[in-house]
């Protein structure tokens, strides 16, 4: 005799606004993960970010462009920083209609009565640079901005409004996110 299972929803979505840190990314993560384990074909991720740490937001966009699912990446306020690669790995991307963007140039924290030696301001100078280059190179790879475009835009460290968004391809359209009736939405919470 066979039972019957509980039916797994093919589409979710998931809330993220919170700074990318290693508790947040994790959780993010393991939120995928566990949406992919379950069968999910779209997963929906709203998401609003003022970014943060930069090797932890390459994990999430790399690990993103892997899942099993169709990801659709939705900008419900403001998506900064390193969070802009991790909303580029996205296969439909949208902004709501007030949504911003801002990519600029990979800093250091540096504690305060911290003293550096050149050796360790080169070797933090190279990383900032390679890791400079790996967002502009998901940044080309993912909108229609040229080389030169994403230099400019990294340098200038604007913020970007949706309709710079769309003609940038950034997102392919802007419209408010609605949830559908039915369709589980799992919001990520964070302790602080």
């Amino acid at each position: 005799m066979m039972t019957a299972e509980a039916e797994v929803p093919t589409d979710a979505y998931v809330v993220f606004s919170a700074e990318i840190d290693p508790n947040t990314s994790e959780l993010l993560i393991a939120t995928m993960a566990e949406l992919a384990n379950r069968g999910s074909r779209r997963v929906t991720l709203a998401m609003s970010t003022p970014g943060g740490v930069v090797h932890k937001g390459l994990t999430i966009y790399n690990t993103l462009r892997g899942m099993p699912f169709e990801l659709i990446t939705h900008n419900v306020g403001n998506v900064d920083s390193i969070g802009g690669p991790v909303f580029l790995a996205g296969e439909q991307r949208y902004a709501c209609p007030h949504a911003t963007f801002m990519f600029h140039e990979v800093a250091a924290l540096v504690g305060e009565g911290t003293m550096l030696g050149r050796r360790m301001l080169e070797e933090r100078t190279d990383k900032a640079l390679a890791n400079e280059k790996r967002i502009g190179t998901i940044i080309k790879e993912r909108t229609s901005l040229s080389a030169c475009d994403v230099d400019a835009l990294v340098e200038s460290a604007q913020i970007k409004d949706a309709a710079y968004a769309v003609g940038a391809g950034i997102v392919h359209e802007i419209k408010d996110i609605e949830f559908t009736p039915g369709v589980p939405v799992i919001s990520l919470v964070f302790e602080h």
